[in-house]
């Protein structure tokens, strides 16, 4: 299948923070542990940032446990943050589910009038990511969550992402230790991606990207077995989604099963696109983590393990 789409073009970047500003921390996605928290906020405040907790960051949904209260809260509070004029970023508290559920009740033309503000959250934030991508054209930040373990005990996780924040033109060029070939090659294009799973998921829904041509894709899953990691690739090979995309990064693939085995479906899947591929690029659902731009010309390297923004993620 040949996609005709047009290859993605490089977003819009928010403002790099400074000493002092305002950020907002939302949960949309799963419940909150308050003590994990509460060491997250502690973290910023060491940065000199004044983070500020949106009313339903809390809550716990009364019949599904594994939401951080209702759609609509949660709705309210990233809304609610991004239209502030005083809040500089949005950081999400933590991922597991539900983003999704809330991404439509959202007012978009409100958020567009709002201006661009950092937002940072990775994992079930894929879905904010892509809408914000696709209805704002909003460069954004693949990097840690607030109440997240990883950045709660992990010093280079918060580096990345401090750096990122505040010196984003310290942090252009990103080479984990680690990084191999699992296609050799060099190539260009912005980058786009996130959490596989949530991208496949996003196939067909209201103002989702229709295919990633051009794009350099990042991407990382957790607790998906080598049968599963093969269907969600085979569900973006079939529906034309991978159709001409220009490279490949692959971070971390935790509690997806031995590593070959899934290293071996990676490989069959994806090498037959003919584009370079490089493998345990440490993002995503691992430690450490780096902070992964999002909407960002870049260029990768795979035989030097190499990713390198051609401009800063913040301006």
């Amino acid at each position: 299948m040949t996609s005709t789409h047009r290859a993605p073009t490089p977003l819009t970047r928010p403002a790099r923070l400074r000493p002092g500003a305002r950020v907002a921390v939302v949960a949309t996605s799963g419940p909150v542990v308050g003590e994990r928290l509460d060491a997250g906020l502690d973290i910023l405040r060491g940065w000199d940032l004044d983070p500020v907790v949106m009313p339903h960051v809390r809550d716990r949904h009364p019949e599904f446990g594994y939401l951080a209260g209702g759609d609509e809260g949660r709705a309210r509070d990233l809304q609610e943050a991004w239209c502030d004029p005083s809040v500089d970023a949005v950081l999400v508290a933590r991922g597991g589910y539900g983003a999704q559920r809330m991404v439509d009740l959202l007012d978009w033309d409100a958020m567009r009038a709002a201006g661009p503000k950092v937002l940072v959250g990775y994992s079930d934030v894929t879905a904010l990511h892509e809408a914000f991508a696709m209805r704002l054209g909003l460069a954004t930040l693949y990097g840690p969550m607030v109440s997240a373990a990883t950045f709660l005990k992990d010093d280079p996780t918060q580096r990345s992402l401090r750096t990122t924040l505040f010196e984003p033109e310290a942090a252009r060029i990103l080479a984990p230790e680690g990084a191999r070939p699992l296609v050799p090659g060099r190539a260009r294009g912005v980058t786009v991606g996130g959490c596989l799973a949530l991208l496949a998921a996003d196939l067909a829904t209201p103002h989702a990207r229709r295919s990633a041509r051009g794009g350099l894709l990042l991407i990382e899953d957790i607790g998906e077995e080598d049968y599963r990691i093969d269907r969600i690739l085979t569900q973006l090979l079939r529906s034309g989604w991978l159709d001409g995309v220009a490279g490949v990064a692959l971070g971390s693939w935790e509690e997806c099963g031995p590593y070959e085995k899934v290293r071996a479906v990676l490989y069959e899947r994806l090498a037959p696109l003919g584009v370079p591929v490089v493998e345990h690029f440490g993002f995503g659902h691992c430690t450490p983590s780096l902070t992964m731009p999002l909407g960002v010309p870049a260029v990768l390297d795979a035989d030097a393990g190499t990713l390198t923004l051609e401009v800063p993620a913040l301006v």
